[in-house]
């Protein structure tokens, strides 16, 4: 199918008139709400999230799991949080907590910020786990959650962390929170995420650290509160044998505990890791399992274990945050510029006498057909060397050069449309040489800042020509002031584009699976923040935008940084007025344009 959607859609979207339509209900094109969001006035780039693709996640999640308990006849129940770290915005959340609510969904903190979070969304009942690094501070918050009526697990990284527990249980009547203990296996992971373990990990004890921190608990008879055994080995796990290794590994870890009297300890916490696709080519595929794989292999290798020991079955814990949120938000990001827009017909100059090779090359251009393209690809390439030295030895001026430029990137726009059905090795090198260069209105740094700082992949597509033929081996660039602001022509995972006059028509891209970790590390290079954010629902008459949060105005931003907006503003107009204008009505009208610039967003609003 067009740009992998088979490889990495998960039949969320499909192609219908040559458009992205949703997959749900009554099927709208993600062209028609990006016209409907600009028709408020709304510039610049665009998050949509799609609600419904989060409760498809979490169904598929407890399917997949409470099947595979049933088929393997294991005794000990599923559960899962959702980490905030993910994606902490509150338009993801409520949907997570509303629609987990059935199955008992609970949230996962890492900071104090976090923890308050899960502590005033979660509902009672449904568990909270806490990981990371804690202080006094951030323990008795725990202790708050539990005395509030929380099922809270407060997971010990290190022996200093236990300490704290202790040092607040002992310093008031409050209830005592669940206590976990991170492992830190010798086991690693996969991926750009494997040294989340193995022995060189950040977080977790080692099995001297375990075996003392079982005694400390013991001697301050706080071993009952110990409820949960934690292990993680990175995010987007590529391969499933390294959590294959970890899972007996941590399994007989468990188990041994379990005999030597944590009669309390009833869970295992296998963290995150359950990878989603992003690949938009099979060759380059991330993930070398499915969902029915790995929840297979959770469950029958800790069975397995838990049988051979005499063990009772531990319920199942995980943190799987990116397989719950990457697919539901989409960046749409509108195409400001083609740098070889100017090589148009239009832009054409000729004189009433040209020189003999810019004759032959509008020869070239006016007969070209399928049968010569190449013959006549290959001589346009002859006299556009020709030309140019010509250009350096002075005997053609710059206009005479424009016209050989023009003519010539007509010639090979033709030729690779003439030959699309029988394509080359030659015409390939020839298509990623000439590249073209799509000036998108977006940042990259905020956007989907795993791109530039992991080289992760999103897939991406125009929002619409999908029946028409995508032939422009295409770089994107985005707006910021940085090199680095660049997603490069890769000819192992290749994107091509439309060619298209952007002064006639609009093209949108579509970035895809950017609802994980994107939103959350986004940076403010260059002062670009959040692009506008729609949440859509969709049901069989159509689509409602339910929530609409643009993108900071310029004011905005400033005070955001440090700056004091009121001054600026002051500063600006008062040097405005102290300028020489030629009316009264010019000066106003200037500091209404300045008004009107400072209270939008900082994206660029030319056409699009």
């Amino acid at each position: 199918m067009p740009y992998g959607l088979d490889i990495w859609g998960d039949d969320n979207f499909f192609i219908s008139d040559g458009k992205v339509n949703i997959n749900t209900k009554s099927s709208p094109s993600l062209l028609e709400i990006t016209e409907e969001v600009r028709k408020k006035g709304i510039r610049g780039p665009l998050l949509l999230r799609f609600p419904h693709l989060v409760v498809k996640q979490i169904d598929k999640l407890y399917a997949h799991f409470n099947r595979a308990i049933r088929e393997n006849s294991y005794t000990g129940s599923f559960n899962a949080v959702f980490p905030l770290k993910v994606n902490h915005y509150p338009q993801l959340v409520d949907t997570i907590v509303d629609y987990g609510r059935k199955y008992g969904y609970g949230l996962e903190a890492g900071s104090k910020a976090e923890l308050v979070i899960a502590m005033a969304k979660t509902p009672i009942g449904s568990p909270i786990t806490v990981n990371g690094f804690k202080d006094l501070e951030m323990v008795t918050l725990g202790f708050i959650a539990a005395q509030i009526g929380h099922d809270i697990t407060l997971t010990i990284e290190g022996l200093g962390e236990l300490e704290s527990i202790i040092e607040v249980a002992s310093s008031c009547k409050m209830k005592i929170p669940n206590i976990g203990i991170r492992i830190r296996l010798h086991s690693s992971g996969s991926g750009a995420w494997a040294k989340s373990a193995g022995v060189d990990a950040k977080f977790g004890l080692t099995a001297t650290e375990l075996l003392e921190a079982i005694e400390l608990l013991r001697k301050h008879s706080m071993l009952d509160r110990f409820t949960m055994l934690h292990f993680h080995i990175g995010s987007q796990m590529e391969e499933i044998t390294p959590l294959k290794k970890a899972l007996r590994e941590a399994g007989n870890i468990y188990a041994e505990l379990k005999m030597m009297g944590t009669d309390n300890l009833r869970s295992i916490n296998i963290g995150g890791g359950l990878a989603i696709e992003y690949a938009q080519h099979a060759s380059m595929r991330l993930r070398n399992y499915s969902i029915d794989e790995f929840t297979n292999d959770v469950v029958f290798l800790l069975r397995e274990i838990m049988d051979a020991k005499s063990v009772e079955h531990p319920d199942i814990f995980t943190e799987s945050g990116r397989f719950i949120a990457a697919s539901h938000a989409v960046l749409i990001a509108p195409v400001l510029e083609l740098f070889s827009h100017d090589y148009q017909e239009h832009s054409l100059k000729f004189k009433s006498v040209n020189p003999p090779l810019i004759e032959e090359l509008r020869d070239l251009n006016r007969l070209l057909n399928t049968k010569n393209s190449i013959e006549y690809l290959h001589d346009a390439l002859d006299h556009m060397e020709s030309l140019f030295t010509l250009f350096d030895l002075g005997y053609i001026d710059l206009q005479d050069r424009s016209n050989a430029e023009i003519l010539v990137h007509q010639i090979i726009k033709k030729s690779l449309y003439l030959s699309q059905n029988n394509p080359t090795p030659e015409l390939e090198k020839l298509q990623e040489r000439l590249q073209e260069r799509y000036l998108v209105n977006s940042s990259f740094f905020q956007s989907i800042p795993d791109y530039w700082g992991l080289g992760q992949h999103f897939p991406v597509m125009p929002l619409d020509r999908l029946d028409l033929p995508a032939i422009r081996a295409a770089s994107l660039w985005d707006i910021t002031c940085d090199s680095d602001g660049e997603i490069q022509f890769q000819p192992n995972a290749p994107l091509y584009l439309h060619d298209i006059d952007l002064d006639k028509e609009e093209y949108f891209l579509a970035f895809f699976n950017v609802g994980a970790y994107q939103e959350t590390l986004g940076m403010n290079h260059n002062l670009f923040t959040h692009p506008n954010v729609c949440t859509v629902t969709i049901d069989d008459s159509g689509f409602e935008i339910v929530q609409t949060d643009e993108s900071e105005n310029i004011l905005s931003i400033l005070k955001n940084t440090g700056y004091d907006d009121s001054e600026i503003l002051n500063r600006l107009k008062n040097n405005l007025l102290e300028s020489p204008f030629t009316t009264e009505k010019e000066k106003n009208d200037t500091l209404q344009k300045l008004e009107l610039y400072l209270h939008q967003n900082g994206y660029l609003r030319t056409t699009n």
